[in-house]
């Protein structure tokens, strides 16, 4: 592969940043992820205190004397200060999530449709290509990735889904009255106003929810669990039946938990008794359709959860953490989803909506396909799936890679039909025949190393691009579309 200069992309920086801030670990502890981790880890000292105070105010005040009252105001205003400490910092938590949360927007909304679903394939592509696909550092990547990618998905299947054949609940179902006589799909243009207000009212409590679904993992009875008595087991391995079932109840619990006492409502900042009542009540409902959305992904059946509950199967495959992940694998993600669909674990409606806007084949990943010039078969190109709504789910919008078996940094858009795509076994078995040597001197051709070669099969399925993506020149695979 040529070698350009490396660093990333405006837009590459950005996400970067973006996981950073949601799921990454620094010195600074700043994180959405590290702010709940501190939180948890200072909750029971926290009740202690608060427990100790009250006890020895309810023993003053049964005392009564005149000795005890300036001890018992005291103690009161302790009390006081001390919980307006514990309100501030939920606040700068909640504060800091729904600031990330616009951050996730405005990367991946743009002002029409069209620049949305192609800015959201942009963001879901590249959290892909920087996710390594085989060694050590796939799982922690992928559990840092996974929030993000999620929530993405989350906004997307919001505005592909019929949300009139989901049981949404009062708080959806008035939030979408209020914009019922403007184009949903174009009410940025329409009315910036209702946009805004929609995008605060739902858009930031779905993010917030999809943020959080996993968040109770953390709690230290999570991480007993996942660690094992010894702390030394690693938390991505399989768990029994019983150990499954323990986390998955204390990560509901501790989640909730989190969400109304170490998150809350964002405190309001004004004199205006009757502006800060009207935002108490907004801010308040938002808490609540959070939580509704938490809980109603638990069992969605035909509800609302389903927006939240299909995104994060989809994405618990895709950025597996597992150790059987095999990036081959990536696009029988549908699969597992319509099994869970026929078990009951979802609404089969709303797979079929995440299915029209993804297709078969992620965002990002490898596609190896037989080009229409290529005369008797003798070449494969590689390119990457880099847009969402493919007209045939199984024939991937994708940007060329390689040109001639050389690697390209500007290539075109190409629908890659199914009868072209060496993915599909059928397609792999005409192209066989080609001798050996052919296929050694293509592999030579396209791989960086012979190290690389002889792990590769003769004949590719698939194509793994982070390598590629590392190259600054490589990562402008969106800046334009044009279809060959």
């Amino acid at each position: 592969m040529s070698k350009y200069l490396t660093g990333d992309t405006n837009f590459t920086a950005k996400v970067k940043i973006l996981l950073s801030k949601i799921y990454g670990r620094s010195p600074l502890k700043d994180s959405v992820l590290e702010r709940a981790i501190s939180y948890f880890e200072l909750e029971a000292l926290s009740q202690r205190k608060l427990d100790k105070l009250n006890n020895e105010i309810t023993r003053l005040v049964s005392v009564g004397s005149d000795k005890s009252k300036n001890k018992l105001t005291n103690l009161k205003r302790e009390q006081r200060d001390y919980l307006q400490v514990l309100r501030q910092q939920s606040n700068e938590r909640a504060q800091q999530l729904q600031l990330v949360c616009r951050d996730i927007i405005e990367l991946c909304e743009g002002e029409t449709r069209a620049d949305t679903n192609k800015k959201s394939a942009e963001l879901l592509g590249t959290i892909q290509l920087l996710s390594p696909t085989e060694g050590s550092k796939v799982a922690s990547v992928n559990e840092r990735s996974k929030p993000l990618y999620r929530g993405v998905l989350t906004l997307r299947l919001l505005d592909q889904i019929c949300l009139k054949t989901l049981s949404s609940g009062a708080y959806l179902t008035q939030e979408l009255a209020k914009i019922s006589e403007y184009d949903y799909q174009d009410l940025r243009n329409e009315n910036e106003t209702a946009y805004l207000e929609f995008v605060d009212h739902v858009k930031i409590p779905m993010l917030m929810a999809a943020i959080l679904q996993d968040i109770g993992n953390y709690h230290p009875d999570a991480q007993m669990i996942m660690q094992g008595s010894d702390g030394k087991k690693s938390v991505f391995r399989a768990l029994n039946v019983e150990e499954r079932k323990a986390l998955l109840q204390i990560n509901y619990r501790e989640t909730m938990k989190y969400l109304v006492n170490g998150i809350g409502v964002v405190m309001y900042l004004g004199n205006s008794k009757e502006e800060r009542n009207t935002f108490n009540k907004v801010e308040t409902n938002k808490l609540r359709f959070v939580k509704q959305l938490l809980k109603g992904s638990i069992q969605p059946k035909l509800g609302v959860g389903n927006i939240l509950k299909i995104p994060q199967i989809y994405t618990a495959i895709v950025l597996s953490t597992k150790d059987n992940y095999n990036y081959k694998l990536l696009p029988k993600v549908y699969q597992a989803l319509y099994q869970n669909a026929e078990r009951g674990n979802c609404c089969r409606g709303v797979v079929d909506s995440l299915y029209k806007i993804t297709g078969d084949f992620p965002q990002g990943f490898g596609v190896i396909y037989i080009p229409k010039d290529s005369d008797q078969n003798v070449r494969y190109e590689y390119a990457i799936v880099t847009q969402l709504y493919p007209e045939k789910p199984n024939e991937p919008i994708c940007r060329i890679a390689t040109r001639q078996l050389a690697f390209i940094g500007h290539g075109h858009d190409l629908v890659v039909k199914k009868t072209n795509n060496l993915y599909f076994v059928e397609t792999a078995k005409e192209f066989s025949s080609i001798n050996k040597e052919r296929l050694n001197e293509i592999l030579e051709l396209l791989s960086s190393n012979y190290l690389e070669r002889k792990k590769l099969d003769l004949l590719p399925r698939c194509w793994q691009p982070e390598e590629f993506f590392t190259q600054k020149i490589n990562q402008k695979l969106w800046n334009r579309m044009n279809y060959s």
